[in-house]
């Protein structure tokens, strides 16, 4: 009986450390310094839009990066798109597509479910928001998973690892900010919506 009680008190020890894993404790620096750098992202990704993209484009991303952010919970369906400035073009608004936030033991997980790209990652909570680690594939592909300190034959990255913030708005949609993806574009942001 003693021995059941131990397992059961170290089982739920364990739960509780990884509910409260700090996102620190698996990302790669390479990866905490792409996030440090978001708001100097997101200016140099406006700024190369800004030469190029659409009235329409950009009154779209404004809308979606300048609107105030709240509290709360991102469980549940949304429609998402994503969007892309700077970088190869000025910008892409891709069409709208599915993603999910989910429970997945003791943490919340994002999957964009639809779709020829795809992402799926962790959600850890902080500072009102959650840092997102996740990581892109296609359709056909198995999901990869975040690589983190893992990346190969002494790379910094992989191509396919994504951090962000993923932030709730107060108008009831959100926002996925991925700061200096490692293709394509200066800044990458999906927007959800219920």
């Amino acid at each position: 009986m003693r021995h059941k009680f131990a397992i059961a008190i170290l089982a739920l020890a364990l739960t509780g450390t990884a509910a409260n894993a700090s996102w620190r404790d698996h990302a790669s620096s390479f990866d905490e310094q792409r996030l440090a750098k978001l708001d100097e992202s997101r200016a140099k990704a406006l700024d190369e839009a800004s030469r190029g993209a659409p009235v329409s484009d950009l009154a779209a991303v404004h809308s979606l990066l300048d609107a105030p952010t709240v509290s709360g919970s991102p469980v549940g369906s949304w429609r998402c798109r994503t969007i892309k400035l700077g970088g190869i073009t000025p910008d892409v608004i891709y069409t709208w597509f599915n993603c999910r936030v989910s429970q997945r033991a003791s943490a919340l997980y994002f999957e964009k479910i639809s779709g020829s790209q795809r992402t799926s990652g962790y959600l850890y909570p902080e500072g009102g928001g959650y840092v997102y680690l996740g990581a892109s594939y296609v359709t056909g592909e198995k999901s990869h998973a975040y690589s983190g300190n893992g990346a190969e034959a002494g790379a910094a990255a992989t191509p396919d690892d994504q951090i962000g913030v993923l932030s709730l708005l107060a108008d009831g949609r959100a926002r996925l900010e991925l700061p200096y993806p490692l293709q394509e574009s200066t800044f990458d942001v999906i927007e959800l919506k219920r």
